[in-house]
């Protein structure tokens, strides 16, 4: 299988938002503040379209939902020129995704968290995985975790494959650091002609091993 069409920048823009959730931690916890309309959309967006925006991000705000990742996508979409329309169900889409995060991860979860969360369920992950993971993980987070998953995918591993492979490493005993290196690793065997699935069954076993947690995968 190889990669999908796309993964770079999808990959990109989620780095960048995520690393705009980590560099503003207060965002999050101003939602509840009312906000007067975001000057950058009114900057850059009129008549029906500004409405419709600004209503989706006052949407966002009252369900604690972040608002910046929302200008963002809506910014991003000003700056390719992109038709207005296109760039409202974009924004529209998103909003929804973090929505269903929220839902599934609980009111704990980080901006980072849920927009990673919102990035695997684009790719198709669904909120019952997304729930798995978050109550392994705890207050250890699922950001990392989740943008590895989604990434491997991305690269060729069968999505069942994935799955297995992050929620079998979902012990909180499994730093960041862990999922980095796995990651990495992954991408490596990949790249020296390893079949995707065994690539990622061989490293998760690894790294079961290393940590001494039971039930290694199958």
């Amino acid at each position: 299988m190889t990669p999908r069409q796309g993964s770079a920048p999808r990959t990109r823009a989620l780095a960048a938002l995520l690393l705009l959730a980590l560099a503003a931690p207060v965002a999050a916890g101003a939602q509840d503040v009312p906000r007067a309309p975001d000057p950058r959309i009114a900057a850059r967006f009129t008549g029906e379209h500004r409405v419709r925006l600004e209503a989706i991000l006052d949407s966002a705000r009252a369900a604690d939902i972040p608002a910046e990742p929302l200008v963002q996508r809506a910014l991003e979409g000003a700056s390719r020129r992109l038709p207005p329309a296109r760039i409202v169900t974009a924004v529209a889409g998103l909003a929804e995704r973090l929505r269903l995060a929220r839902r599934a991860l609980g009111a704990p979860a980080s901006e980072a968290d849920l927009l990673a969360a919102a990035s695997a369920l684009h790719a198709g992950i669904e909120p019952a995985t997304l729930e798995r993971l978050a109550r392994s993980r705890g207050s250890a987070g699922v950001a990392l975790p989740l943008i590895v998953l989604v990434d491997i995918v991305e690269r060729g591993v069968p999505q069942d494959t994935a799955e297995r492979v992050i929620l079998s490493l979902s012990d909180p005993r499994v730093a960041d650091a862990d999922f980095q290196a796995l990651r990495q690793s992954i991408l490596g065997d990949i790249g020296s002609g390893a079949p995707a699935g065994v690539a990622a069954a061989a490293r998760a076993r690894g790294l079961l091993v290393t940590h001494g947690l039971a039930a290694p995968m199958p």
